[in-house]
C-alpha cells in the first residue's frame, strides 16, 4: 500500500460527518488523506483520486441533499454520482484499492445498523473502518462476533471506534493501553451520557432539594439540543448500556483470572438497565407530548432526590462495570458530596474511573465534554491517523 496518501470513504454526512470532512481536509491532514466518496441516505458522490484537493466546503456542496434527485452530471470535471449503496460502495472500494495499491479507510457516521451490518464485508475486503456509530459493536453478539473474525481474514483492514463511547474522550484507548499492557481492570464506573449528566447536575446538586423540578430540566435540555428530539430515548437508558456493552466486549477479550462479564448474547438488549421514563409514559410517540406530561410525575423524582439528600449525597446516572463480580449494570446511584460524580462535573460532562491493579489506590479517571459535532469527528479524525500510521503514512504532527 501506499505510504503517502489514504483514501477516505464517508457515509453519513450530517452534523459529525461534516465535521469530519472539515478536519480531514484541513492544511495538516490534506497532506495525508484524500476524501474520494461521500454518501447520504439517498446519494453518493464519488470523487476521482487524480482530482486536485477541494476545500471542505466545496467537497461538501457536491453532495446534493437527500431530499433532491440524484444529479446526472456535474460541474466538477473529477465527479460523478450513484444512488446510495453502501454495499455497492464497499464492493468498489475494496476493488479500486487494490488496484492502486492505496489504503482506504471507511468511515460510517450513520446511527444504521444496517451499515454496520457490513463491516465484516469492508474489513476482510482490506477497508479500514472508522465509526461513532455504536450499533455494530453493541448488538447481537453474532454482529461482534463476526467483526472480529473478519480481522482474520488475509489483508484485513484494521477498526477504531474510540468515538463510540465519550466523543473525543480517550475512553477506548486508555481501556486498551492498559489492558495490552497487562493491567488488570477490575472496574469501570461513569457517567457515560452528555444528556442525563446535564439532567442531574442540575436537578441533585450537593446541599440542596430546591432546584428545579425534572421535567423542567427535561424541558430545558430538549430546548437546548442536549437531547434526542424524543426525549424517552435518552431516559430510557439505551445509549449507556451500548457504551457499556462496547466496554465489556473489549474487556472480556482480554484473559483475567477474574470473574467472567456476562456474554451479552443481544448486546446493551441484554444489559440490566433501569429506565427513567415514567411508565404512564412509555408508549407516547411525541417528544413534545413526553415533555408535556413529564411534570405529572415529579413527585417520583423529588422522593429520589429528598431521600439522597437525608443521606449527604445526590443522583447520578452510572453505569458500570464490575469484574471483581462479574457484573454490568447502568442506573441511578447515590454518591457523597464529596465524590468526583457529585463535585467535579459541569453542565454536560462526562466521567469515567478506571478502577485497576495499578490504579488500585486512586482510580484513572478520564473527564470532558462527552457529545458535539466536533469533539466527535476529532474521536473519528483521530482513529484515522493512526490508521495512516500504522499502514505506514507520515503525518509529521
Amino acid at each position: 500500500m501506499s505510504s503517502q496518501l489514504l483514501n477516505v470513504a464517508l457515509v453519513g454526512v450530517g452534523g459529525v460527518g461534516k465535521a469530519v470532512v472539515q478536519q480531514l481536509t484541513s492544511p495538516a491532514l490534506s497532506k495525508v488523506f484524500r476524501v474520494i466518496s461521500l454518501t447520504n441516505s439517498k446519494h453518493t458522490v464519488t470523487i476521482s483520486p487524480s482530482s486536485s484537493p477541494l476545500p471542505a466546503a466545496e467537497l461538501l456542496a457536491l453532495l446534493p441533499p437527500s431530499s433532491q434527485p440524484l444529479p446526472t452530471s456535474s460541474s466538477h470535471p473529477g465527479a460523478s454520482y450513484s444512488p446510495a449503496s453502501p454495499s455497492e460502495l464497499i464492493k468498489s472500494l475494496a476493488a479500486a484499492s487494490k488496484q492502486s495499491k492505496t489504503h482506504t479507510i471507511f468511515i460510517d457516521c450513520t446511527s444504521d445498523l444496517s451499515v454496520t451490518e457490513l463491516y465484516p464485508l469492508a474489513i476482510s475486503s482490506g477497508l479500514s473502518v472508522v465509526t461513532p456509530n455504536k450499533k455494530g459493536f453493541s448488538s447481537a453478539s453474532a454482529l461482534w462476533d463476526d467483526i472480529l473474525a473478519a480481522q482474520d481474514a488475509p489483508g484485513a483492514g484494521l477498526v477504531y471506534l474510540e468515538s463510540t463511547v465519550g466523543a473525543g474522550l480517550p475512553v477506548i484507548s486508555t481501556l486498551k493501553d492498559l489492558l495490552r499492557t497487562g493491567d488488570e481492570v477490575t472496574k469501570i464506573e461513569g457517567v457515560f451520557s452528555g444528556t442525563l449528566s446535564y439532567i442531574f447536575n442540575n436537578f441533585s446538586k450537593p446541599g440542596s432539594t430546591s432546584g428545579p423540578k425534572f421535567s423542567e430540566i427535561v424541558k430545558v435540555a430538549k430546548e437546548n439540543g442536549y437531547t434526542e428530539p424524543h426525549p424517552a430515548d435518552d431516559l430510557s437508558g439505551s445509549d449507556v448500556a451500548r457504551k457499556l456493552t462496547i466496554l465489556s466486549r473489549i474487556i472480556s477479550a482480554s484473559p483475567s483470572s477474574l470473574a467472567a462479564l456476562p456474554s451479552l448474547p443481544e448486546g446493551y438488549a441484554s444489559l440490566p438497565t433501569e429506565t427513567l421514563i415514567p411508565s404512564a409514559l412509555a408508549n407516547i410517540s411525541s417528544g413534545d407530548e413526553f415533555v408535556a406530561k413529564l411534570p405529572e410525575h415529579d413527585a417520583e423524582f423529588d422522593k429520589l432526590n429528598a431521600e439522597a439528600a437525608k443521606e449527604g449525597k445526590v443522583l447520578r446516572y452510572v453505569g458500570v462495570i464490575d469484574r471483581t463480580t462479574g457484573t454490568v449494570k447502568c442506573g441511578i446511584e447515590k454518591y457523597d458530596a464529596a465524590h468526583p460524580f457529585a463535585s467535579s462535573l459541569s453542565g454536560a460532562d462526562n466521567i469515567m474511573a478506571f478502577h485497576t491493579s495499578r490504579y488500585c489506590n486512586s482510580p484513572l479517571i478520564v473527564q470532558g465534554a462527552g457529545a458535539g459535532g466536533d469533539l466527535t469527528a476529532m474521536g473519528v479524525v483521530a482513529d484515522a491517523i493512526r490508521i495512516s500510521e500504522r499502514v505506514g503514512a507520515k503525518t509529521h504532527l
